[in-house]
């Protein structure tokens, strides 16, 4: 076949393939053209999921009459010069237009602010029509109708309904938290509306975005993050580690205001939350990276979801670090969830109560008290005080009933002779020890709360941070091998494993080159006993032509660490003296990451 040159059309199809996967790729397109406009509202409509009809209208500066036709024009754009390393818009490559109108039915109808009237043109499967005069506000309207009604094929790889339209909802939710100043509405067929008012754009105001879009649980179990690296900005929240998710798609990231799924930094989150969650669990993030677009390339893929950083290592420690040591500074917190999870079970009527019937295999706690015979907790001979529920049955306390009891407590603590050494320990964040329960669970008193700590969990944690810091504050002990290993790799693999010898040899593994391509390895971590040497070096290898680090091996000494921690504390059904649980407790309070044990259990 000869050589030939594509039709406009054709090719216009074919960056629709890589630009346009599905309706939710078209949201992205058209919204972030809305914000590169300056628009304070934008407005989403959808139908079929997005394969039926698309329309985003915005506020903001229009496009003049006579570039619309450029606008629907292949590489026809406003927001990029003459410089391809200086790319501050969301959009920059010109192809969403063309691309879009190749494989739909699309309409754009615009007004700026110093026009008289609106303008509309249209293009339907690649065919433009004429520009005609339209009736509009100020800003732009894009219809998007019968998406992929040009390449059918597409279609029988679009999901159902709902999917999609769950994808353009996380698409919107993911851009609006970078813009807190603008204001978001989506509105499906199903009648559903995602409405995120706008805020502005100090802390405050992205925090309170934030909430908007992953709710109000996440900043009350979140921590701040603010750190400068050689001109590298982090910003954002993470969640403490007793707030996790089963799977990541609540890690938000973006750089220089553009959202990003980067494999560096999805990395970089997992390997500082590595000492604090277990493997099936994730935290639940959003970073702002902020750097001079020289030093990052957004322009390696045309859907611009994933960038390239000239310095990767210096990004990844930049999170790494300042994750670490934002959760140290946190002090000593649990999830409120958690504590707010066990209130709601104290509630009468609150929890299920399961009982095995001989019919339906289950009977509600209310059906199972009735055919016990009980009739409430304010009717039990067995309740604790006689006094205090509202003859309502819901089991509240009056408020005159309540002064008593205060009044009664007070009086009782001061007939107990409670010494100021006491006294002081309430004030602490897991205050006095009272009780031991099942020989497992310490109960603590503060002034204003009541503690339940899981001894092992907690005393797993304090052991395993003091075999941490001890691993790596002096150099890992060695064994020599009798014979050294011989591990043949790429030239390039040899090459970085060299050049960071030194600091593996503080880790125990002692390497140096041996000839063209392999390397010689003389001693390995006493801590790993038996290990195939071959595979280690080979992960090394991969790990640092990844991300310029070492920690595969850091990982592994610190995962014995982790075994040697969890035979090594308190076990449970180990009777503590009142002495040692109050010593436990103050070593939770001294110890960065306390709140769970190195399996991600919470502690307490």
């Amino acid at each position: 076949m000869p050589i030939r040159q594509l039709s406009e059309t054709m090719i216009n199809q074919i960056a629709a393939g890589e630009v346009i996967e599905r309706p939710a790729s078209v949201v992205k397109e058209l919204v972030e053209n809305a914000l590169d406009a300056g628009a304070s509202r934008v407005e989403i409509v959808t139908a079929g999921g997005g394969l039926n009809l698309i329309r985003v209208t915005d506020d903001g500066s229009g496009i003049p009459e006579q570039e619309l036709a450029l606008a629907i024009a292949r590489h026809c754009t406003s927001k990029l010069a003459d410089n391809i390393h200086d790319i501050r818009s969301l959009g920059f490559r010109g192809e969403a237009l063309p691309s879009i109108g190749s494989v739909a039915r699309l309409s754009i109808r615009s007004r700026t602010a110093a026009g008289d009237g609106a303008a509309e043109i249209g293009i339907e499967g690649g065919r433009v029509s004429a520009v005609k005069p339209a009736a509009a506000n100020r800003g732009t309207t894009v219809e998007v109708r019968d998406l992929f009604f040009a390449t059918p094929a597409r279609l029988k790889f679009m999901k159902g309904e709902r999917a999609e339209s769950s994808a353009t909802s996380d698409v919107v939710k993911r851009i609006a938290i970078a813009f807190p100043a603008v204001r978001f509405t989506l509105a499906g067929s199903d009648r559903s509306t995602l409405e995120l008012p706008a805020t502005d754009d100090t802390s405050e105001g992205r925090l309170a975005r934030v909430a908007q879009v992953m709710g109000a649980d996440f900043p009350d179990n979140a921590v701040p993050i603010d750190a400068v690296r050689d001109g590298v900005h982090l910003a954002g929240h993470v969640s403490i580690p007793s707030f996790s998710r089963a799977n990541a798609l609540q890690q938000y990231a973006y750089v220089n205001g553009r959202p990003v799924r980067d494999k560096l930094i999805a990395g970089a989150i997992r390997g500082a939350f590595a000492d604090v969650l277990p493997r099936d669990r994730h935290a639940v993030t959003v970073l702002f990276l902020t750097l001079d677009p020289a030093i990052v390339d957004v322009n390696v893929h045309p859907a611009k979801a994933d960038v390239r950083f000239r310095d990767p290592g210096l990004v990844r420690g930049l999170i790494v670090g300042a994750i670490r040591e934002a959760l140290a500074n946190a002090g000593i917190r649990a999830a409120t969830t958690g504590a707010a999870g066990m209130m709601a079970a104290f509630r009468p009527g609150a929890a299920s109560y399961a009982h095995p019937g001989p019919a339906n295999g289950h009977r509600s706690y209310e059906a199972a008290s009735r055919a016990s015979g009980f009739t409430g907790f304010d009717r039990s001979p067995q309740r604790p005080l006689d006094m205090g529920f509202d003859g309502a049955g819901n089991g509240g306390f009056r408020e005159n009933d309540q002064a008593a009891f205060d009044a009664g407590l007070h009086s009782a603590d001061a007939r107990a002779g409670q010494d100021e050494a006491t006294q002081t320990l309430l004030g602490t964040a897991l205050g006095a020890a009272r009780a031991q329960v099942h020989e497992n669970y310490i109960v603590a008193q503060t002034r204003d709360s009541l503690v339940i700590v899981d001894q092992h969990a907690a005393h797993e944690r304090l052991v395993y941070e003091a075999l941490k810091n001890a691993l790596h504050s002096r150099a890992v002990p060695s064994q020599m091998l009798l014979l050294p290993e011989i591990v043949d790799l790429p030239e390039e693999d040899a090459e970085r494993l060299a050049m960071h010898s030194e600091t593996l040899s503080r880790f125990g593994l002692g390497i140096e080159r041996f000839g063209p391509g392999a390397v010689a390895v003389r001693e390995t971590p006493s801590m790993l006993g038996e290990t195939n040497v071959q595979q280690l070096v080979r992960d090394l290898a991969d790990e640092i032509a990844d991300n310029d680090t070492v920690e595969t091996l850091k990982g592994r000494l610190d995962r014995i660490a982790a075994t040697m921690a969890c035979h090594g504390s308190v076990r449970s059904g180990r009777l503590l003296k009142p002495d040692e649980m109050n010593a436990l407790l103050r070593q939770m309070e001294a110890t960065p990451g306390s709140g769970t044990c190195n399996h991600g259990r919470p502690t307490y």
